[in-house]
């Protein structure tokens, strides 16, 4: 089996993009791609591709939506659907493609629409499956969860503010993040409350946006870049859809498994991480995954946090985009944008959010879907050669 490598990025502006349309979106990424390959790709270099979208807009439903935007019309294109772990799951399976010897050069685009169905979203989250008719709602289980963390291990919500502090000035850095503005502590505890304990500042915008990246076999990775990035390892873990089984309300299951499947097939252990993008849909999501992923002690997320080493400066910084709390979270996008964002960390590209000589990056999505928060997730580990 091969080893696949990511060989070039390509990723639009998230933002409000209501004057542009998913092929719009799909079309920029793709030829942002092209354009940022070192040496050049073509279309006709592409064997195949794989499509991340939940498709919320109603736009996107099939690979034909990419053969549109791009011209691919007679390359196979799959969809791939997955929750808030689509975009990282459709590059997991071009990954396992090109690992399988079945393509040698995989597209992998993610989009979302999101700003265009904000009142469909809403529904579809609080109103179309409802738990036992209580109606719990995603920031509502959220805000549960870091309630249960800090009374089961004394987590301050200053600790769970910083978090958000941190991703906001990142994101002031990062030129595609979608809310660039920097905030203090007591600006994340005073902004509108949205379910307690968490505030507006605690919660990732809707966001529109699309993002491509370019996997490549071994053989065929210097062809594009004398600089490719080897991909060293993957996990997807599922887990249950009812909400009363979860572990207590402060872990999410489905992340250990996937990380523990993602550091076995690379061989590296948590410590090895120089730099990771991770999902934090809310600021508690990012404390908690601290914990799953091993970057510290069950309970000590706080802690970490206090000790700065998630920050842009620190032992393992997390998040140096700004994260969903800053970039936005275009569903479908989310994951290939981590992806793109790890892949620059690793050559040394990432301008002013640059961490200090990474050479192993973990990228992590966890699905929340509709019934549940935690039901998936997918972890990708990247190094340089």
């Amino acid at each position: 089996m091969t080893s696949p490598h990511v060989v070039g990025a390509g990723m639009i502006d998230f933002g409000e993009l209501k004057e542009q349309s998913f092929d719009d979106l799909l079309e920029e990424a793709y030829l942002a791609l092209l354009e940022n390959v070192d040496k050049g790709a073509e279309p006709s270099d592409i064997d195949a591709a794989w499509y991340g979208t939940i498709d919320i807009a109603n736009e996107g439903s099939s690979g034909a939506s990419v053969a549109h935007a791009t011209g691919l019309f007679e390359t196979p294109i799959t969809r791939v659907e997955n929750a808030c772990a689509t975009g990282s799951d459709a590059f997991r399976n071009a990954v396992q493609a090109v690992k399988a010897g079945d393509a040698e050069v995989a597209l992998v685009i993610g989009a979302e629409k999101m700003t265009d169905s904000t009142e469909g979203l809403i529904a579809s989250a609080a109103l179309e499956r409802l738990w036992r008719g209580r109606g719990v709602t995603m920031p509502a289980y959220f805000g549960m969860r870091a309630t249960r963390h800090m009374d089961q291990y004394e987590t301050t919500r200053e600790q769970i503010a910083e978090i958000s502090v941190k991703n906001h000035e990142n994101g002031t850095k990062y030129p595609h993040a979608h809310q660039q503005f920097e905030c203090s502590v007591e600006d994340v505890k005073n902004s509108p409350t949205v379910s307690y304990p968490l505030n507006l500042y605690d919660c990732c915008p809707v966001t529109d946006g699309a993002c491509a990246v370019l996997v490549t076999s071994e053989d065929r990775a210097h062809e594009f870049t004398e600089d490719p990035i080897r991909v060293a390892g993957y996990g997807l873990a599922s887990d249950t859809f009812q909400r009363g089984n979860e572990a207590a309300l402060t872990n999410f299951p489905a992340t250990r498994q996937a990380s523990s499947q993602a550091y076995e097939r690379s061989g590296y252990g948590p410590g090895d991480i120089d730099v990771a993008e991770v999902h934090d849909c809310f600021s508690i999501t990012e404390l908690i995954t601290y914990e799953d992923l091993g970057f510290c002690e069950e309970g000590k997320g706080g802690q970490f946090v206090d000790d700065g080493k998630p920050h842009l400066d620190g032992d393992q910084p997390v998040n140096p985009s700004g994260g969903l709390l800053s970039k936005g979270h275009p569903i479908g996008a989310t994951g290939v944008a981590q992806i793109a964002e790890i892949f620059e960390q690793l050559r040394g590209e990432a301008g002013d959010v640059q961490v200090d000589d990474p050479q192993v990056g973990l990228q992590h999505n966890i699905g929340i879907g509709r019934n549940a928060t935690g039901a998936v997730s997918c972890v990708n580990i990247l190094e340089r050669p």
